[in-house]
């Protein structure tokens, strides 16, 4: 591949509740670069946007069908494509995506047996390994004024002047972890603070257990008898062990909210397989994030060789940050900008591992350099 010369934005073809797109500014900083932008018909429809708004008097810009917007030379799609529209890459093309290798092996195995050309987004980071492209915070807020608001439908009388302190409990103390704890003391949404403030509100204790105390059952029972809402937050150095068996799920009051901020699969069918952080739990995504214990859906996304008898409420969303969408986008094209440049200059397959920071980084995020690191050529 040599330096690109076009970059393709097809539309996410997902749920009904997910709106976001590349804004018009992330289009015009493409254009700058000397890039001819091809958007499939229809971008940014469900976001309010048209062709006009992202032409913005250049003739760079132009629409194209669905499967030439994956022929492009750079080709950016935030939620990571159908097994269909990986089929339909160019040759040529570099797929830039959250593809979330670490926990998707299968399809680490599908763009390898393909050939092709990928950088997962979630895994651009720096040289002391803090991720350069993320909205941490808005999975944290996001997740937990939904968990807050679920946890207020079933027990108002925890938000009462007088009542007992809300108990939150985060496995976790990575980047969510963090921004989880600040959200939970202010009980996932600053104007619902200051309402329970003037209440008299008892205030909010939050816990945040590490991985050397969540392997001891003994202690993780006290702490889950005492829990209003759990959190997952955690990231696994093992992802085939679940970190909370669902049978400990029955310690937790029957009231108690599960907030799923980790949001990893179910992957059975690899070796070693993928399991949820929480076992026995369903994921949900922007269409549906609030899971009652006798949800209809509960079981959709649960394999049955995975326990799931013990049940409480769950808010759990694929894309949290994708609840905000324009806010999510403006944060994304923020962070991308600064890499841009070296990635149009000197296009995938020069990507260097020894170029400047910006370029070590997007080498470190691409399939080859993921598969570099793995030790692992075939």
């Amino acid at each position: 591949m040599t330096a690109p010369q076009t970059a393709g934005l097809p539309r996410m073809m997902l749920e009904p509740g997910e709106t976001r797109v590349f804004l018009p500014g992330f289009v015009r900083t493409l254009t700058r670069l000397g890039l001819a932008v091809k958007l499939e018909e229809g971008y940014g429809g469900r976001a309010g946007l048209s062709l006009f708004d992202y032409r913005h008097g250049t003739e760079a810009v132009r629409t194209c069908t669905r499967a030439e917007s994956l022929r492009q030379d750079l080709v950016f799609l935030l939620r990571a494509p159908r097994l269909e529209d990986v089929d339909l890459l160019g040759p040529d093309a570099c797929l830039i995506s959250m593809l979330h290798f670490p926990t998707r092996p299968r399809r680490v195995q599908m763009l390898r047996e393909r050939g092709l050309r990928a950088i997962s987004l979630d895994s651009i980071e720096s040289d002391a390994g803090v991720r350069l492209v993320e909205n941490m915070r808005a999975v944290a807020w996001n997740g937990m004024d939904v968990a807050f608001a679920a946890l207020r439908e079933d027990r108002d009388d925890r938000f009462a002047g007088g009542a007992e302190p809300v108990r939150v409990l985060i496995l976790g103390s990575g980047l969510i972890g963090r921004h989880a704890v600040d959200a939970a003391t202010k009980l996932g949404n600053v104007a619902r603070n200051r309402a329970y403030m003037d209440a008299g509100g008892a205030g909010v204790i939050v816990l945040c257990a590490g991985r050397n105390l969540t392997a001891n059952g003994a202690a993780m029972r006290m702490l889950f008898e005492r829990t209003d809402i759990l959190v997952d937050a955690t990231q696994r150095s093992d992802p085939s062990r679940p970190v909370v068996p669902n049978d400990w799920l029955g310690w937790l009051p029957g009231h108690a909210v599960i907030a799923d901020l980790a949001v990893d699969p179910y992957t059975l069918d690899t070796v070693p397989p993928v399991v949820r952080g929480i076992e026995g739990i369903p994921q949900g995504n922007l269409d549906k994030y609030l899971f009652r214990p006798d949800d209809a859906d509960w079981m959709v996304t649960i394999p049955a060789a995975v326990p799931s008898r013990h049940r409480r409420t769950v808010v759990s969303c694929y894309s949290w940050p994708g609840i905000h969408a324009v806010e999510c986008m403006e944060h994304y094209a923020r962070q991308l900008a600064p890499m841009l440049e070296p990635l149009v200059r000197k296009g995938y397959d020069d990507l260097s591992p020894d170029g400047e920071f910006f370029e070590r980084a997007l080498y470190r995020a691409s399939l080859r350099g993921w598969i570099a690191a793995a030790g692992d050529p075939g």
